[in-house]
């Protein structure tokens, strides 16, 4: 079964609020083996969002409607859903009793516009709401000759989801036929997205029941893999198949097959070697520390690292040569792995990681432009040094940079 989700408010379609209720909701859905192949944000004007429901109705099976069930003039899911189906409202009384009974128990006056939501469509089941004033509403009819499920929530996430999951759910379970989703993301690094989907198309182009997208975001390739079949066996033996046919045209450009992050590999190459890594950075101002600590357990492998900014600094706590400087620069290839072995030597680590360049916008010169970088890892085994000069702003030239240095400790630790 196909499903559609709306999320009503013009608050989301201004740059400060965004629908997070439709990630939740989608997960949930996937699980009971239903597609989401739709999601729309709508504002509040009824004449839009009869257009919306109507559209959705002629080309999904269960639509869910988050928002616009509050009391205010704005709010006007019930009467867009109505009007869609050509159905009434009527005000329902025990819906009112019990928003009597919860302005009484706030000890507060009731306001006659919180009477709106007391309307039910005709036909609907209510949905309790235990943690708002809105229920919500479900339908269960036949649109175009079809069966259709609809059901009508509140927006604010701690009504919308428990609502969901306590009153949908159970209801979909019921009707929904048993069906799998099988998903799997594998992800690369350091592959640009064109090359990568060169490799790749025509290898995932065969497998037409599997939806395969790729998803490229500085230096890092997600490649997701779903598949929808009536028993998990079949769905999974899909995905699996196509993953090891992925997996090895990508080679080592490869870093992950079940969704890991980057620098949850770097820390499970260190674990498995019983090694350790520290870590010197510069333009990218512990950008590189921050990541690989962001994982939890990351101190049985990680050191620490150092920021150092200017060369006094990088002498001091690195060990790196003033005269180094002086001849090359403070990004160059000289100074990248003076600073990787610096602070190997210095806190005892097996791995030791530096990034020196220029995040700009200013600090460029004639021979070293904005986005410059030398990243330099060594071990006792030696050191690997890398250019590279990234384009974009400040905030990305220090991404790029980062993703770049743990992909390098990931190849050494390989």
């Amino acid at each position: 079964m196909k499903a559609e989700i709306i999320a009503v408010g013009s608050e989301m379609l201004t740059p400060f609020r965004q629908d997070t209720n439709s990630l939740h909701v989608t997960e949930k859905l996937n699980a009971l083996g239903v597609t989401v192949n739709f999601k729309t944000i709508v504002g509040d004007r009824q004449r839009d969002l009869v257009s919306a429901i109507r559209t959705a109705l002629g080309r999904v099976d269960i639509l869910i409607l988050m928002g616009g069930l509050g009391p205010t003039e704005d709010d006007l899911t019930r009467e867009a859903v109505a009007e869609s189906l050509s159905l009434t409202l009527r005000r329902d009384a025990a819906q009112v009793a019990a928003l009597h009974a919860r302005a009484a128990s706030w000890r507060i006056p009731m306001p006659e516009n919180n009477l709106k939501q007391a309307d039910v469509i005709a036909g609907a089941t209510v949905l309790p709401n235990p943690n708002g004033s809105a229920p919500g509403q479900w339908l269960d009819i036949t649109f175009g000759g079809y069966r259709k499920l609809i059901a009508l929530l509140p927006g604010p996430p701690r009504e919308c989801r428990p609502l969901f999951d306590a009153e949908c759910l159970p209801r979909l379970k019921f009707i929904v036929p048993p069906r799998t989703i099988a998903v799997r993301t594998l992800k690369a690094a350091m592959i640009p997205e064109s090359q990568a989907d060169k490799l790749l198309a025509p290898i995932y182009t065969t497998y037409t029941d599997v939806e395969t997208t790729l998803l490229a975001h500085t230096g890092d390739l997600q490649i997701t893999l779903i598949c929808s079949k009536p028993d998990a066996d079949t769905a999974w033996k899909r995905v699996d198949e196509l993953a090891s046919r992925i997996e090895e045209a990508l080679e080592d450009w490869l870093y992950s097959s079940d969704g890991d992050s980057l620098e949850q590999i770097v820390l499970y190459y260190l674990g498995l070697r019983q090694a350790t890594l520290a870590v010197a950075e510069s333009c990218t101002g512990g950008l590189l520390a921050q990541r690989i600590t962001s994982v939890p357990g990351a101190s049985r492998s990680f050191l620490g690292g150092i920021v150092v900014y200017s060369n006094e600094m990088k002498t001091q706590f690195a060990g790196v040569p003033m005269e180094l400087i002086a001849e090359y620069g403070a990004v160059s290839a000289e100074v990248a792995k003076a600073l990787a072995e610096g602070i190997r030597s210095r806190t005892g680590a097996t791995v030791g990681a530096s990034i020196t360049g220029i995040a700009g916008p200013t600090g460029a010169t004639d021979t070293k432009p904005v986005g410059l970088v030398h990243i330099a890892v060594c071990d006792p085994q030696g050191c690997d040094a890398v250019e590279r000069t990234f384009r974009g702003d400040r905030r990305h030239i220090r991404e790029w940079a980062a993703q770049l240095a743990l992909d390098m400790i990931r190849r050494r630790l390989m």
